[in-house]
């Protein structure tokens, strides 16, 4: 009755972003968001501080981790 609520699914154009993650090479932070195919631009989307804030990001785009991009 009290549990967790599923996360709402994240609306963005598949045909042109792609969800990734970017790590931080000096301090290792990593930070979701999508890259845009046709810019290479990266929009930020969140700061993932554990596994949980990954994997919740994951769930919304309905991706698994091995279908995640990470840039650097």
């Amino acid at each position: 009755m009290f549990g967790r609520r599923k996360p709402a699914r994240l609306d963005f154009d598949r045909s042109r972003l792609e969800p990734c993650i970017r790590k931080s090479v000096c301090t290792g932070e990593r930070t979701a968001g999508f890259l845009d195919r046709s810019t290479g631009k990266f929009e930020e989307y969140a700061l993932i501080r554990s596994d949980e804030d990954l994997q919740r990001f994951l769930d919304a785009c309905g991706v698994s981790p091995d279908g995640v991009k990470t840039i650097y």
